[in-house]
């Protein structure tokens, strides 16, 4: 008896529910929505994923609910709901209002809410205010359940993630390609710079640099390296062999681990960054084949600032690869407000091989994350505008683009001009060498006959021939070294080393005619007079002290016409 009675109630609910909702039914969970002011994901879960729309108490928040429209219609709306006290809500369906009243009940009820034609494709969106309450908490709501005079009328995300799909373009290049530096410049129009952003510029097999909106009041330049291995969330599992290593960095920049999407070394300098205006981006690699590693370096040119800051290097080990899988892409790194449109303009992109020369990238094929790809998401796009690309996403627009369409910009061959020398930090970190060499002097670490425009000096052996000019080409013996260890980075072999002066560091033109031919001078060269913050090799961090060792064997003068 018990089991017939139980078939019975379950077929007059299965019909129920058939005449109750009808067959164009969508279902919208609660935990989908968007609060307005956006909840505080680390204090409040209002939408926790899996369950109802929660912890709703604020007068001034409302709750929203987004989709698009695909073709015009009707629709009937109704909420699963359950309050904590006689409610007046507003509710407000693509612009026609409709007031509800919900008395207080311990079990969620359907409450309808009423019909709107919709007219024309685009976003659709409902919205929740409450206008009177008479408790702490407002009310949880488990559902949205429209009816539709069509099927497919309305698209919504019914996946518990409330990001937008991350957009990437992937760049077309050669395999062959031995890539030492990537080159992009940057720009996100005003009122496409959502919270939780991330505007991603120089993205690389490897690691990823560009800016973020960490907060309302934050903006960060932001560059990672992840490490080998497979480790995904804990760097405090990572082997020391396989983590990467920061070999230097920039004058407050912040430098940590980070973990939960891979395991790296992570950097950023906080940056008020503006919508509008142009950034540059620049990512090098010096390889060390010795140690199967390479270094990786990024470079930030401020728009407001006019010149070049360094951010950070690191070394990267089972590695001595160069930049390959080049990408760029947009990512809404949080979810509570994932509901808003975002945008990035990606242009004058260029690539510099290992032979110095530079070669324009033009070609992209356009890509997305899993939300992408599985359609949760459909609100996503990207293209060209005359000579750049750009990505967006958010929005609840109509996708403009799909997963794998190849995109080409016109070129627009600006070759990138790239003055390392001067920097954002060049005055700080003048100050921060001369402490770091007279401390190794007055510890007795080295030795120094004197200093002359910044260069120390100390003179091994005196010469007795021709002084040394900086329009000379001299012919030496040198070794060099990084100050505070003592490991010979490079050096002449058994036959000299021929060069023009005035072609090399300005720390030789400023030192070597402190020596006469047929003497040996030591160079302590501080970085702004040496290779400053460049990545020149693996074995030369950016910043680094150079310590050279010169046997001057010959000079030859400048002919004179």
């Amino acid at each position: 008896m018990k089991l017939r009675l139980s078939i019975f109630l379950f077929i007059i609910s299965v019909v129920a529910t058939k005449q109750l909702f009808g067959q164009n039914t969508t279902i919208i969970p609660g935990y989908t929505g968007y609060a307005i002011p956006a909840e505080d994901e680390e204090k409040n879960e209002m939408f926790s994923p899996g369950k109802v729309l929660m912890h709703w108490t604020d007068t001034k928040q409302s709750i929203n609910y987004y989709g698009i429209i695909q073709k015009p219609g009707t629709i009937d709306i109704s909420v699963n709901i359950k309050s904590f006290s006689n409610l007046e809500l507003e509710v407000n369906v693509s612009d026609k209002i409709f007031s509800i009243a919900v008395a207080p009940q311990r079990t969620f009820k359907v409450i309808h809410i009423g019909k709107v034609e919709l007219k024309d494709t685009g976003v659709f969106h409902i919205s929740f205010v409450c206008r009177k309450k008479a408790a702490k908490n407002i009310a949880e709501i488990e559902s949205l359940q429209l009816e539709t005079d069509k099927p497919d009328l309305i698209f919504f995300n019914n996946n518990e993630r409330r990001n937008a799909a991350s957009v990437h373009l992937m760049y077309a290049v050669p395999d062959t390609t031995k890539a030492v530096a990537f080159y992009t410049e940057l720009s996100v129009p005003k009122g496409t710079e959502a919270l939780h952003s991330y505007y991603m510029a120089c993205g690389f097999a490897r690691g990823y640099f560009g800016m973020q909106i960490n907060s309302p009041t934050e903006r960060r330049i932001i560059f990672s390296v992840w490490d080998a291995g497979n480790e995904a969330v804990d760097r405090d599992k990572v082997a020391d062999s396989n983590r990467v290593k920061l070999i230097a960095k920039g004058i407050d920049v912040i430098a940590s681990d980070f973990g939960n999407e891979g395991t790296g070394g992570h950097s950023h300098w906080i940056y008020n960054w503006k919508a509008d205006s142009t950034y540059k981006f620049l990512v090098t690699a010096a390889i060390d084949s010795n140690t199967l590693s390479t270094v990786y370096a990024a470079y930030f040119f401020a728009a407001e600032l006019n010149t070049w800051k360094f951010i950070a290097a690191f070394r990267s080990p089972k590695d001595a690869a160069y930049l390959h899988h080049l990408y760029s892409f947009v990512e809404d790194f949080s979810g509570v407000n994932g509901q808003l449109y975002r945008k990035a303009i990606f242009g004058n992109q260029w690539l510099q091989n290992d032979e110095n020369d530079w070669q324009e990238i033009t070609k992209a094929t356009f890509s997305c994350d899993a939300t992408g790809k599985a359609k949760d998401r459909i609100d996503f796009g990207g293209g060209t505008q005359r000579d750049k690309f750009y990505l967006w996403n958010g929005g609840f627009h109509t996708a403009s683009i799909a997963y794998g369409d190849s995109l080409k910009r016109t070129g627009g061959n600006e070759k990138p001009l790239l003055n390392l020398y001067h920097h954002a930090d060049s005055s700080e970190q003048a100050v921060i060498d001369k402490k770091i060499i007279l401390k190794e002097i007055a510890q007795k670490h080295i030795d120094t006959t004197g200093s002359i425009n910044g260069i120390y000096y100390y003179i091994l052996k005196a010469g007795t021939g021709n002084n040394v000019s900086v329009s000379d080409t001299v012919s030496v013996f040198y070794k060099l070294t990084l100050l505070k260890d003592t490991a010979i980075i490079a050096q002449t072999d058994a036959l000299p080393a021929t060069f023009p002066l005035n072609n090399l560091i300005k720390g030789w033109q400023l030192g070597l005619p402190l020596c006469k031919v047929g003497g040996k001078i030591r160079l302590i060269i501080p970085s702004g007079l040496a290779y400053s913050i460049r990545n020149r090799a693996a074995e030369i961090p950016p910043n680094s002290i150079l310590v050279f060792d010169i046997t001057v064997l010959d000079v030859k003068k400048q002919m004179l016409k």
